[in-house]
């Protein structure tokens, strides 16, 4: 299992920071948010990533991720250092039911959430937006392209996922740093004009 930290616990965490803030990448069952997290931190990331076991046939269904052999059993968590005075620490929860219950505690002190969304499987982050809207967490949707999807427009896909005209939906490549970049800048933009 990957979750053990490092001997020098410092790599984690930034002692001379002015503000962190706490930002949830989540989003339902293989969408990429172990991948996404791994792409965007400066750090080793921590992940509790552990194999599928026939215990989760029947449940896990990796239809989108055909070749998924683990699955986040916790959490996974880096960090993303924007300037001297700003640094953010993202969290990846779950994607299965089962672990809903992880949700509260992860939720506390998050300012945000990145959504990850699959095109193909767009029902099933119908369950994850509930969990972030009874949590009061501002989000963005991030439309995560994976290869040979058909490209819906961002406009199909905020009509079909009934989102608020100020919602950002942007999409990405979870595998690139460039484009996950964007979804984390339109998150943090919509976080700062919450505050004007």
């Amino acid at each position: 299992m990957g979750s053990r930290l490092a001997l020098d616990d410092g790599v984690y965490l930034r002692n001379s920071v002015q503000t962190a803030a706490k930002i949830l990448v989540v989003g339902h069952f293989a969408v990429g948010k172990t991948t996404f997290i791994g792409t965007m931190s400066e750090i080793p990331p921590l992940r509790t990533e552990e194999v599928m076991t026939q215990a989760g046939q029947g449940i896990d269904d990796p239809k989108g991720a055909p070749g998924k052999t683990t699955t986040t059993v916790a959490m996974d968590f880096g960090r993303l250092t924007l300037s001297e005075k700003l640094v953010l620490y993202l969290f990846g929860t779950p994607g299965q039911q089962r672990f809903v219950q992880v949700w509260e505690d992860m939720t506390r002190g998050a300012l945000g959430a990145l959504v990850l969304v699959d095109p193909e499987r767009l029902e099933e982050s119908f369950p994850v937006m509930d969990l972030v809207e009874h949590y009061g967490i501002p989000y963005a949707i991030a439309v995560n392209r994976f290869d040979g999807t058909p490209a819906h427009s961002l406009d199909e896909i905020r009509e079909a996922l009934d989102l608020l005209p100020e919602t950002p939906v942007v999409s990405c490549d979870a595998r690139d740093q460039r484009s996950s970049a964007d979804s984390l800048i339109a998150l943090v933009r919509y976080l700062q004009s919450r505050l004007n």
